[in-house]
Formats: C-alpha cells, structure tokens, sequence
C-alpha cells in the first residue's frame, strides 16, 4: 500500500489516496501505522476516499491514533485539499475545492505557489455553544471551568485566566504538561468523549493553545480545537472576531462571521512511501 506523511502546524497523519488503493481495516491500519516506535508514526489515519455524489470532489474520513473515527479534522482537511490538487485529482485551474465528510461539505480556498498548494482557507461550518458560558466541572478534585464548543465534533475550552488550579502547571511550549489528558478527554460530562483546549490569553486578537486530542493525546495543533477556542473567547467576550492562535506545531488564524468559523492554516507534504 501507497501512503503520504503530511502535516498541518505538526498535526501529522499518514493519507491513503483511495482512488487507486483499498484499505479493507482502516481501524486496525490507524493503530499499526500512528505507532512512533512500530509504525510510521502520526495522530492517525486519513483516507481520501472518492466523493459520494456531485457536490464535493473527494470524501475525507479520519481515524485517529487508538483507531477511533473522527467526524473532522481542520489541518487533515487542508492536507487533504493540498493532496487532491498537487496529484491531478482536481483542475489545476481551480482554486477552490469541496471535501465531504462526516461532519458535512467544507469548502475550502487554495493558496498556490510554484503549482503546489502551500496554504488553505477552510469554512468551518457554523460552531455551536454547548454548555453554559462557563460551565463549572470537578476533574481530580480541581474545580474548573470551561465553555463547550461543537465544530462537527465535541470540544471543551479552559481559559486558563478562569482557571488558576490549572493555570501555574501550564508551561509554553515547553512539553511538560503535567495533566493528564485521558482523565478531561473521558469526564462523564462528555459521553462521546472530548476534545480539551487549555488558552493563554495574550491580547483580544492573539492566544496560545494546548490540546489533548480525543483518540490521540496531546498533539501539535488542532484545527478544530483552535476553531472552537476562539469562538468559545468570542462568545464569552474575551477575544474579537479574528484570532492569531499560536499552537506548538505553528499558527492558525481564525475568523468568526456570525456563527461561520474560517480557518486559514498551512499544508505540508512530507514523504511518500510503501507499506
């Protein structure tokens, strides 16, 4: 089997054109090949299946590392339009392109240079307030507090300014976090489980972010996870409209138009290769 590594600000995954290949377990695949040690190594899996009808030019369906489905994933997504246009699947003509996935159509605006995508523009759909603003929880016997956010799939975001239980254990962007992720990712608020988002506010247009992904752990970046703290900082009137978020991978920038979310954010091909 035929795979590409790529990237988007350090979120990595392993991409499977199947155009040309058949994945007949991709559960199982994800588990094998997101292994560092083992496998490839990435935060998992991302088929770019053929699309389902004639609104979309390709199908996106991620797994993450322990094998789990995910409806959406804002930096696979550039990674997947990036892919679509360099190998031929779309007109080198087009600058814009529409990815269906389990989440809906996302249509998203290319960055071109040299004929190779660099960049993209995903409109994230409209985001949805999922709790009280703020919601009070109990992890570990910290009470803390977080808005909940959903952007096709579930997040929580704790600011750390509302949070000073957690607020002298966050360190930038140093790796040593000292929470542990699984025990906010499977809290009985969540029973789907949840994505956890820990912001450093640096001014109204600008934040620094952590993630403890659901299905994977801490990574790099998430797409999603910087589309839903932003939003969650602008409906708590803490942030404005547009927003620099600094992740450890690199920056996003997201807009909020109403309830629209747009995410403007790198796409990086790393290696190809056979498995």
């Amino acid at each position: 089997m035929r795979f590409t590594k790529m990237q988007g600000c350090g979120n990595d995954y392993i991409y499977v054109n199947c155009f040309e290949e058949r994945v007949d377990n991709p559960e199982e695949l994800a588990i094998k090949l997101s292994d560092r040690h083992f496998g490839i190594g990435a935060d998992g899996l991302i088929l770019i299946l053929p699309p389902v009808n004639d609104k979309s030019d390709a199908f996106m369906q991620l797994y993450n590392a322990d094998g789990s489905k995910a409806s959406m994933c804002g930096n696979g997504i550039r990674c997947v339009a990036k892919y679509i246009y360099d190998h031929g699947i779309i007109s080198k003509a087009k600058r814009e392109t529409s990815i269906d996935t389990p989440a809906g159509i996302k249509k998203i605006s290319l960055e071109i240079q040299n004929e190779k995508v660099i960049a993209a523009t995903v409109d994230m759909g409209q985001a949805k307030i999922t709790s009280e603003i703020p919601e009070e929880i109990k992890i570990d016997d910290m009470k803390l507090k977080f808005v909940g956010v959903n952007v096709g799939n579930p997040h929580a975001v704790y600011f750390l300014e509302d949070n000073p239980e957690i607020k002298n254990i966050f360190s930038w962007p140093d790796s040593k976090f000292n929470l542990e992720g699984s025990k906010f990712e499977t809290h009985k608020r969540f029973p789907e489980r949840v994505n956890s988002e820990f912001i450093e506010i640096i001014s109204r247009d600008e934040i620094k972010m952590r993630v403890f992904e659901r299905g994977s752990g801490e990574t790099m970046a998430c797409g999603t996870g910087a589309t839903a703290a932003a939003f969650a900082g602008f409906k708590a009137g803490k942030l404005n409209s547009k927003v620099l978020v600094h992740l450890r991978g690199g920056d996003l920038k997201i807009e909020i138009k109403d309830s629209q979310c747009f995410m403007t954010g790198p796409a990086v091909e790393i290696f190809s290769g056979e498995i």
